[in-house]
């Protein structure tokens, strides 16, 4: 799961330069697209059966570019689910917890909180927006919107700050075609997750240079990471913090210190 972090102040401009991408994608397939499927872009599948690998690559480094070119950054996190849903069923995952995008979604929420506390410029202003998930919705505001008192060694809270201050009200859930930076999102989780299946040995690559060109790619990731140290610390660490550490996959949550 990836989260990008952008000045609210300048959305409209980054949602209007991803519209510009989207129309430049629909004239060189001839048909138009309002929202980038990243599974089907990358396997050339669908609208995109009639572009060529070597463009395909091409419009995600541009992709890449664009995300670096705006300043954006980025946070991001991962479960291994055969050792989730194995302890899931031990009774060693809080219950609060028990979905791995509830999992995730907490764990890129404590971290924002961790790595926003320390900035004055911030100011308690973060707003989250997810993209839709009915099933969770409900569930996952509620936890926010009432968090376990086990969440607050994560950002080391202090008596004098309510939990989660620096988050406004509860998250927002919203369509990524109406909502441009989800699709970004979602653009950036899956090379993510394909750096991270190859890497670990889960999975071939589909084609001889792949795992070269993910390098490339998630160099581009690395050098956007917010706050990596506070995602996946690897001193100090309290039992929530060790929680979502042990479940992530190695390739994963030691991302931002490999170069």
């Amino acid at each position: 799961m990836v989260g990008v972090v952008v000045d609210a102040q300048r959305m409209h401009v980054t949602k209007d330069h991803w519209s510009e991408l989207l129309t430049k994608l629909s004239e060189l397939v001839g048909k138009p697209i309002d929202e980038i499927h990243t599974r089907d872009f990358y396997s050339g599948n669908g609208v995109w059966r009639g572009m060529k690998g070597p463009e395909r690559s091409k419009v995600i480094t541009e992709v890449f570019n664009w995300l670096t070119e705006r300043r954006h950054h980025i946070v991001y996190t991962g479960v291994d689910k055969v050792l989730y849903f194995k302890d899931l069923k031990d009774g060693k995952i809080p219950k609060e917890l028990n979905t791995p995008w509830r999992f995730m979604g907490m764990h890129l929420l404590l971290s924002v909180q961790k790595i926003h506390q320390t900035q004055d410029k911030n100011k308690g202003h973060t707003i989250f927006v997810f993209d839709n998930e009915e099933r969770e919705k409900m569930r996952f505001t509620d936890l926010v919107n009432n968090p376990p008192k086990w969440t607050d060694s994560y950002y080391n809270k202090d008596k004098n700050h309510a939990s989660l201050d620096q988050i406004v009200d509860v998250p927002y859930f919203a369509d990524s075609k109406e909502v441009t930076l989800l699709q970004v999102a979602d653009f950036i989780a899956y090379f993510l997750r394909r750096y991270a299946e190859i890497s670990s040995g889960y999975s071939e690559p589909k084609y001889p240079d792949e795992l070269a060109k993910l390098n490339t790619w998630i160099a581009t990731l690395r050098d956007r990471c917010l706050g990596g140290s506070m995602m996946f610390p690897l001193k100090s660490r309290h039992d929530c913090v060790k929680l979502f550490f042990n479940y992530a996959p190695v390739v994963v949550r030691e991302l931002h210190r490999t170069q």
